[in-house]
């Protein structure tokens, strides 16, 4: 194995994707980022290649300069956001993919290693300073446990078309630093932020992320067997945890959106007449 980087094919908010062995890469975690997420998105990764889900390899782990690395096989191809953009797929077809892949993740069993939602959120919380209000994180805390019913599933926790390289063999589903074990709700949460929240501040197109989520709903609901209702029924009673959660790795409010959606959150606490 090459002991030094080669080309930087790639580069994100949390690590850099550098060339390695033939046939490899590595994604080299920046400096200051936690080295039990990095480690947990490897452990991640392994079960969920292991377990048939369409994800990368993993061949190993290393430290380059203090900074923690993931061996990875090397995926080549334009990610679904960028195939999306130039029309090669249709803002249907997308959000087929994406839910197709979403459900191979939510069909496998939660991998020993995986991180339980409420105790992550509890430690979380605990060490966030005042990042998030007192009331809202011990509000937080009740609604999971008021929610919590068995059948957990493995949650990718940051679903998006970025997140999804089309690949000669097939779109493959990367980055599970943040997967967690949760109800599939929990997941949809996510994917609701991701597209009909964040990505409007920053597309060229807003309809784009719109209709993807929306056939990707649809499709889900198919695949799934679950209409397309009591999925967005659930997603809704979910999506405050989902809000406080992405609040919290992203360390606080970071535009006037956040600071909304935190209000819809804290709304969502409030006992109903």
């Amino acid at each position: 194995m090459r002991e030094s980087l080669g080309e930087k094919i790639n580069q994100g908010g949390t690590a850099d994707i550098h060339a390695w062995a033939p046939g490899q890469v590595v994604k080299l975690f920046k400096k200051g980022f936690p080295p039990q997420l990095a480690r947990q998105e490897a452990r991640m990764t392994r079960a969920v290649f292991a377990a048939g889900v369409p994800a990368p390899e993993v061949f190993g782990e290393m430290t380059l300069d203090g900074r923690f690395g993931i061996v990875l096989g090397r995926l080549d191809g334009p990610t679904l956001l960028q195939v999306t953009r130039s029309g090669a797929v249709t803002f249907a077809e997308a959000g087929a993919i994406l839910a197709s892949l979403v459900v191979s993740a939510h069909r496998m069993s939660p991998p020993p290693e995986a991180f339980h939602l409420r105790g992550w959120m509890d430690t979380a919380l605990r060490h966030s300073g005042n990042i998030v209000p007192r009331h809202i994180a011990s509000g937080i805390l009740e609604l999971i446990d008021r929610l919590q019913q068995p059948g957990d599933v493995l949650c990718h926790g940051d679903i998006h078309p970025e997140n999804v390289i089309m690949t000669a063999d097939g779109p493959r589903l990367i980055d599970w630093t943040f997967s967690i074990r949760a109800p599939a709700a929990f997941d949809h949460g996510h994917f609701h932020i991701n597209l009909t929240e964040l990505a409007l501040d920053v597309t060229d197109n807003p309809q784009r992320p719109l209709a993807v989520y929306a056939a990707a709903q649809s499709e889900y609901a198919r695949l799934s067997g679950v209409p397309e209702a009591a999925l967005r029924q659930a997603m809704e009673m979910w999506l405050p945890i989902a809000i406080v959660r992405y609040f919290l790795l992203m360390g606080g409010p970071t535009n006037e959106r956040w600071r909304r959606m935190m209000q819809r959150a804290e709304a969502a606490l409030r006992p109903q007449d």
